[in-house]
């Protein structure tokens, strides 16, 4: 069989020419629209025409074709096409169907709700050997907590147990939640270039300090503190993120769940947006519970409820609830390390160097570590993680997404 080339349907794009909103740059930098989605697939009609002859995939062809179906997969917005991150398609199709399935049958409850967070945690080492951002895991979090109020409203408040101002306090703190999020979301603290003063690079850094002998402490702390990637001095406390490639201030942890850094200008936004989930998703268990298991304590009732799966409804609040004490408890245990390492004055990243190097004192199997580098006591952390500031970043959201 002869194989043909597809025609191509886009061209390349003309100076000051504008964009209707089906229209985009693909990343061979020609213009197309979105009806062409389907024009010039040399390289899925080669795989497919391999995959029927029963041969093997050239190198490199999956990630081309992913790479196209990526770039295409794109919705009509205002000055040009939008293009969708594959990323964060996976929970909103697959999370209501695993739980739906759940909710059939006590075996399948156990099967979905121990494979979930083995998925999750399998992706999260996945992409954090790539060194790769993903909104997988933005797109989780969000989903889910609109997931679960959708169900909370539609599910449990009609059985008649749920009363206003509960709910009312379940959706403020889901608003409040969201909006602690947004504001995390503003930034970490990223630092940029200044062009005024001099500051070596590490080679001629070598070089200046044997030429300034006096200043032999002051060219080796500016070593150190070189960042090469971002060709800059970094202050203090500063990391430089490999995920975002920019550094940091007051560096505490890349977060996939809100896709961004965590530093000094939104770890405070950081924890507060975990309390306020915590807060929210427990009240929202409990209440759950105490509609679903009538007559018996929420902690029993989570373990045990007779009866539950006779009625798919409240099965499926069951498995519901469930979903939700998981990710409670990761997010509980996530927000019990950060509380320690802010009352012993430790970011994450200091605490993780500290352990490899072991250096700093440990307790509780390294989950306490104390440095004591800025270790000021309990009172004087916590003033100091409530007070600190920093300049506002200028990079956009957008820019790291």
């Amino acid at each position: 069989m002869q194989k043909t080339r597809a025609k191509k349907c886009s061209k390349p794009l003309e100076p000051e020419e504008s964009l209707c909103c089906c229209e985009y740059i693909d990343r061979n930098g020609e213009k197309s629209h979105l009806v062409a989605c389907c024009c010039d697939c040399q390289d899925l009609d080669d795989a497919c025409d391999r995959w029927f002859k029963c041969k093997s995939l050239q190198p490199g062809t999956l990630e081309h074709v992913t790479a196209t179906v990526s770039d295409r997969l794109r919705i009509p917005w205002f000055a040009g096409a939008k293009k969708i991150d594959i990323s964060i398609l996976p929970p909103l199709l697959l999370l209501p169907v695993f739980l739906h399935i759940a909710a059939l049958h006590i075996l399948f409850t156990a099967i979905v709700l121990v494979s979930l967070p083995i998925l999750v945690l399998w992706y999260y080492y996945l992409t954090h050997r790539k060194k790769g951002q993903t909104l997988f895991f933005l797109s989780l979090g969000l989903f889910s907590l609109g997931y679960m109020y959708y169900t909370f409203v539609s599910v449990v408040v009609p059985r008649g147990n749920i009363g206003t101002l509960q709910l009312i306090f379940i959706t403020g703190g889901l608003l409040l939640t969201l909006i602690a999020l947004a504001q995390a979301k503003e930034g970490p603290g990223y630092l940029v270039k200044k062009n005024s003063g001099f500051l070596p690079p590490s080679k001629e850094a070598a070089t200046w300090s044997n030429n300034n002998k006096e200043s032999n402490g002051t060219s080796r702390l500016v070593m150190e503190n070189w960042c090469n990637v971002c060709k800059l001095e970094r202050p203090p406390r500063t990391g430089h993120c490999r995920i975002c490639d920019t550094c940091v201030s007051r560096l505490d942890h890349h977060c996939v769940w809100i896709n961004s850094c965590v530093g000094e200008q939104n770890h405070r936004a950081f924890i507060m947006t975990l309390l306020l989930f915590l807060f929210t998703s427990v009240y929202g268990i409990y209440l759950t519970l105490e509609t679903v298991c009538i007559g018996r304590s929420p902690l029993i009732a989570l373990i045990y409820c007779p009866g539950v799966y006779s009625d798919y409804s409240s099965a499926f609040s069951f498995v519901c609830v469930w979903y939700c004490a998981i990710v409670t408890a990761g997010m509980g245990h996530l927000c019990i390390i950060q509380l320690i390492n802010i009352s012993y004055n430790v970011t994450e990243r200091e605490a993780r160097i500290a352990l490899r190097q072991e250096i700093g004192r440990k307790y509780l199997w390294g989950l306490i570590v104390d440095t004591g580098q800025y270790n000021h006591g309990f009172l004087k952390n916590w003033k100091e993680f409530l007070t600190m500031t920093s300049p506002r970043s200028r990079h956009k959201v957008e820019d790291l997404i």
